[in-house]
């Protein structure tokens, strides 16, 4: 569950930052200062929580190895092959979920864009 929850974490922020470096890159030389540093400013912010984010996963991937070897002892190598498996898959399809709902998403923006321009 914790590591669901810091996948997620971490391609939410992921993504809110590239969001903001997009939008920061996109402001014209004559954009309002007040909207540049608003942007940095938030930019700075989600930098340190991704960094916190990061620290997460480091303790999550450390509490995941004590407990893989506790398992270990427990559990035929078939099994313990097969727990194993799980867990590497699981983050893998966090991760591929959570990307392919910001398609889909990106995909509806666009769509919902076409409609109002035709």
């Amino acid at each position: 569950g914790d590591l669901d929850k810091v996948v997620n974490l971490l391609l939410s922020l992921s993504g809110r930052l590239a969001r903001v470096e997009t939008a920061l890159s996109s402001l014209g030389p004559h954009a309002p200062a007040e909207d540049k540093v608003a942007l940095r400013e938030k930019q700075q912010l989600l930098v340190a929580q991704l960094e916190d984010a990061k620290e997460l996963k480091e303790h999550v991937g450390r509490r995941e190895e004590a407990v893989g070897a506790m398992v270990a002892r427990y559990l035929p190598t078939e099994h313990l092959q097969d727990y194993r498996h799980f867990i590497k898959m699981k983050s893998a399809l966090i991760t591929e979920q959570r990307e392919l709902e910001e398609k889909i998403k990106l995909g509806q923006e666009q769509l919902r864009c076409l409609r109002e321009s035709l």
